[in-house]
C-alpha cells in the first residue's frame, strides 16, 4: 500500500510560479509511474505530467507544455511538479498518483494510488 500527500498549494497571481510535492510513505515508488492530475470546479480530472519509474522520461499535457516540469526523488519517495507563468486557467485542486509499472500511464484509472488533492488558486 502507498499513501501519497500532496503539498505546495496555494494562492498565486498570474505569471507566478509554485512547486508542488507529492511524497509518498508506505513502500518505496522507485518501481512506480508518477502522475499529476487536476480537477478544476464542475469539470473532469484532467492529466497534467507524468513521470516514468526512473525519470528518465516525462510527458506533460500540450495546455502545460513548456510552462510545467515534472521530476522526482526516488531517495526521498517524492515527486514534483514546477508550475511557471501561471494563469488563472491553472486553477484547480492537483493530484498525484502512482502505479507499479514500467509503462508511462496519461490515463486516471490506470493509477493504483492517490492523493487527497492540494488546491492552486491562480488569480489574474
Amino acid at each position: 500500500q502507498v499513501q501519497l500527500v500532496e503539498s505546495g498549494g496555494g494562492l498565486a497571481q498570474a505569471g507566478d510560479s509554485l512547486r508542488l510535492s507529492c511524497t509518498a510513505s508506505g513502500r518505496s515508488i522507485a518501481g512506480h509511474v508518477m502522475g499529476w492530475f487536476r480537477q478544476a470546479p464542475g469539470k473532469e480530472r484532467e492529466f497534467v505530467a507524468t513521470i516514468n519509474y526512473s525519470g528518465t522520461f516525462t510527458y506533460l499535457a500540450a495546455s502545460v507544455k513548456g510552462r510545467f516540469t515534472v521530476s522526482r526523488d526516488n531517495a526521498k519517495n517524492t515527486v514534483y511538479l514546477q508550475m511557471d507563468s501561471l494563469n488563472p486557467d491553472d486553477t484547480a485542486v492537483y493530484y498525484c498518483a502512482s502505479r507499479q509499472t514500467l509503462q508511462v500511464i496519461i490515463t486516471p484509472r490506470e493509477y493504483d494510488y492517490w492523493g487527497q488533492g492540494t488546491q492552486v488558486t491562480v488569480s489574474s
